[in-house]
């Protein structure tokens, strides 16, 4: 994105005036005592006159900065998503099982987990599937193909797991709810709070979960 050009504020062409008008009229005092005390006087306007130049706000500063912290982006072929920004949109290459899928990003193919959501086993080594595992799976590949296969990153807090695999809340195409909250809701996978990231994220998955287990759905209907 080209850096948009900025005018100058009204404060900075103040400023400016005040400097010019009070360096034309310095020459004019009267010699003696007056003149002096003129050519003080005039200095302290100078002085203050480049001290506001340097600290006043100007009116667009900061645009640029702020645009830039923000901006989405994406790989070949996938829209940005103003809604989200700060997101990078990414093709799903597979689904791994319910809460890890491996995408093309800008990074190359990576693994992704769902932060926040655990669900059941069904492909760890010697593991034995889990209840709703395969519900799971099932659940998450149906959602990535309704979305063609289209998913945006959202990084929120601790970037990678102890495995390596990137941690991201993940939209599906145009959703509003993230796969991480919905498949919580949905009672396919549990809340799970322990990485480091946001308050207002750990709250959504709180509460869907308290919904799920309410109604019984999923992993809650089962019974130890």
């Amino acid at each position: 994105m080209a850096r948009r050009q900025t005018s100058r504020s009204p404060h900075r062409q103040i400023a400016e005036s005040l400097v010019a008008s009070v360096l034309d009229k310095k020459g004019g005092g009267k010699k003696g005592n007056h003149g002096l005390l003129g050519g003080v006087i005039s200095i302290i306007l100078v002085v203050l006159a480049c001290l506001w130049t340097q600290f006043a706000p100007d009116s667009n500063s900061g645009i640029d900065s702020e645009e830039s912290a923000v901006a989405s982006t994406s790989v070949d072929g996938v829209p940005v998503r103003e809604d989200l920004p700060g997101s990078e949109g990414v093709v799903v290459e597979r689904c791994v099982d319910g809460d890890t899928l491996v995408v093309s990003s800008s990074e190359g193919s990576e693994r992704v987990r769902l932060i926040g959501a655990n669900t059941p086993e069904t492909v760890k080594p010697n593991w034995p599937v889990e209840p709703f595992g395969p519900e799971a799976s099932a659940y998450t590949k149906k959602r990535v193909a309704e979305a063609g296969n289209i998913a945006y990153l959202v990084d929120d807090g601790q970037r990678h797991d102890k495995y390596g695999r990137r941690l991201a809340i993940v939209y599906l195409g145009s959703d509003t709810v993230s796969l991480n909250e919905d498949l919580v809701r949905q009672g396919l996978a549990a809340a799970n709070l322990q990485y480091t990231f946001s308050k207002e994220f750990k709250e959504k998955l709180s509460s869907a979960q308290e919904k799920a287990q309410t109604e019984g759905l999923g992993i809650h209907s089962v019974t130890e």
